[in-house]
């Protein structure tokens, strides 16, 4: 009996010695940055001493990853959206409400006007994990202004004809390009794009964006037959000498992608249009997540002050923090951007005239 006693004793011993297995959590984002993905890599490390297998499943287009989600064929625990990706899940009734159970909630700036995403109100079931501020990178010398309108782009264009162009819609930059050259044409009209495209007169508005299209495209990089596939394409395209200019969510990006090696030094940033559009991007659980309390605890790391710093860093990823804490100095003057309605109809109708 000794004995038996003595070797239960060793193995629960042996047994409360052994590491606990990790909690898996799933999350799922754009995979299409290296800074991104080195970011996030640098979390898994962090956050495996909290005993979480931090999972980044890397995405082209965050819209197949809502779609399974709204099917109930995901095993995502944490999404990365915001725009129409948000509104999708929250018609379908798919996300938790998390906001008020993220204790980091309470250190973040709440001048980012994050509450409503692309005009919908998060009512509490995403919440703000960075700012994005849509911005054009130019090689010295094209743009005389800080400020760049539809008028002095073209003239740009065509004193350097084949050597500027723009992301393809649906990408969400050449979508967001497309609201930038809305805003110039129609600089009064500003609170009208905050209200749905189905609300207003969308075809009259946008009739004089169709007929700017009309006489840039033939300027453009391959006659505007062609377009760079994203943003970052372009961004390789300005670095190789191929085009001019590039476009960025990132107001830091013209300072860390030189500081990276990335694009010669003297790139300069501007605005298109008199402000930047600028939103929020979000981090959200899913309701059919089968790790929500894990999936919070990492959302609490990537909103602390340790996280939001390096994540600003213009020697890594260089994406603003949203904490009170971080200073706004690098930001561009903001106007918000439009109803999330309007991607859908800008893209459609871009799609219709030149595709």
């Amino acid at each position: 009996m000794r004995f038996t006693a003595a070797i239960s004793l060793l193995l629960v011993t042996l047994f409360a010695a052994l590491p606990l297995k990790a909690e898996v959590v799933n999350f799922y984002a754009w995979g299409g940055s290296p800074e991104v993905n080195s970011y996030l890599r640098w979390a898994q490390k962090e956050l495996q001493g909290q005993g979480i297998q931090f999972r980044h499943n890397k995405v082209a287009d965050a819209s197949e990853v809502v779609k399974q989600i709204i099917d109930g064929h995901s095993n995502a625990d944490i999404i990365w959206i915001n725009g129409e990706n948000f509104h999708a899940l929250k018609e379908a009734g798919a996300l938790r409400s998390i906001a008020d159970e993220i204790k980091a909630m309470n250190n973040i700036n709440q001048d980012l006007n994050w509450q409503t995403d692309f005009g919908e109100s998060v009512d509490g079931l995403e919440v703000p994990w960075g700012v994005g501020q849509f911005n054009l990178i130019s090689r010295p010398g094209l743009f005389d202004q800080k400020t760049v309108t539809a008028e002095s782009l073209l003239n740009a264009v065509r004193e350097n004809k084949g050597r500027i162009s723009y992301p393809k819609p649906p990408d969400f930059h050449g979508t967001t390009f497309l609201k930038s050259l809305l805003l110039s044409i129609h600089p009064q009209q500003r609170e009208v794009f905050q209200q749905p495209a189905n609300s207003v007169n969308a075809n009259e508005l946008t009739e004089p964006l169709w007929s700017y299209l009309d006489k840039l495209h033939p300027l453009l990089w391959q006659q505007g037959k062609n377009f760079p596939s994203s943003a970052g394409e372009q961004i390789s395209y300005l670095a190789n000498g191929q085009l001019l200019m590039a476009v960025s969510f990132n107001p830091n990006d013209y300072k860390a992608l030189v500081n990276q090696g990335r694009l010669p030094a003297g790139v300069k940033r501007h605005t298109l249009s008199d402000k930047a559009i600028t939103n929020n991007h979000y981090l959200a659980v899913p309701s059919s997540s089968n790790n929500s309390e894990a999936a919070k605890a990492v959302i609490e790391f990537l909103l602390s002050e340790k996280a939001q710093q390096r994540k600003a860093d213009i020697n890594r990823w260089g994406d603003p923090s949203v904490l009170k804490s971080a200073q706004g100095s690098s930001l561009l003057e903001p106007t918000d951007d439009f109803h999330a309605s309007w991607q859908e109809y800008l893209e459609r109708e871009w799609s219709a005239r030149y595709q």
